[in-house]
């Protein structure tokens, strides 16, 4: 199997899961909805493109930094409603985020389809976020020898190190059919925001220390 391995790395991200109305939520690493729509928009899909193959992908994330979960309160003013008629005064909402986070992202599929993608993030079509339009990414997503002809949980266990100083232990997050956790991010259609479950499993791995080598970004 070939795995591709992308790093997201921002002071600010945010990848929700429940949001509803006033709490915008955050899962405590990647969704694959989000990672997935990433894609999109560094291949120019628009959001009433076919998903298949993206979903089809089997998506592991190794958490670096676990970052801080915080809080933003906004007033909206003037908020259209969904129904028409008179727009609301204001519309009140807890929004929350991720503070300094630093995840190592592992997709494991075809090996055509993965050279794709990782060609796209180099040269995305669109503007590229972790979550938020305001979240940009603070290092290049493309990471150097980021294609490895492994499993997708040996290329995350094996991968360097993307900061300099881990805990020990770093948690796995492994899409698993026979995984006891369920997670309802599989994007069926960005267009109407419809979405299915997947399993995943939860586990925690000794690293060896090395740390990435970083390289010159050039784009070209």
């Amino acid at each position: 199997m070939t795995t591709l391995m992308i790093r997201l790395q921002a002071p600010l991200q945010s990848w929700g899961i429940s949001s509803h109305f006033g709490v915008r939520d955050t899962c405590r690493e990647p969704t694959k909805s989000g990672v997935i729509g990433l894609i999109c928009a560094a291949l120019g899909r628009p959001r009433s493109a076919e998903l298949n193959d993206l979903a089809q992908i089997k998506m592991g994330v190794r958490v670096d930094r676990e970052g801080k979960v915080m809080k933003d309160y906004h007033i909206a003013q003037n908020v259209f409603r969904a129904s028409g008629g008179k727009p609301k005064s204001s519309e009140p909402s807890n929004r929350y985020f991720l503070s300094d986070a630093v995840f190592l992202v592992g997709l494991e599929g075809e090996k055509d389809l993965l050279i794709e993608i990782q060609d796209a993030i180099s040269k995305p079509k669109w503007f590229l976020y972790l979550g938020r339009k305001s979240f940009v990414p603070s290092k290049p997503i493309v990471l150097p020898n980021g294609l490895l002809d492994d499993p997708l949980e040996k290329a995350l266990a094996s991968y360097p190190l993307l900061v300099v100083q881990a805990e020990e232990r770093l948690r796995l997050v492994i899409e698993d059919e026979d995984g006891p956790f369920l997670r309802n991010d599989v994007p069926v259609s960005f267009m109407t925001r419809s979405f299915v479950s997947r399993n995943v499993r939860i586990s925690y791995i000794e690293h060896t220390g090395e740390i990435l080598e970083e390289v010159e970004y050039v784009s070209v």
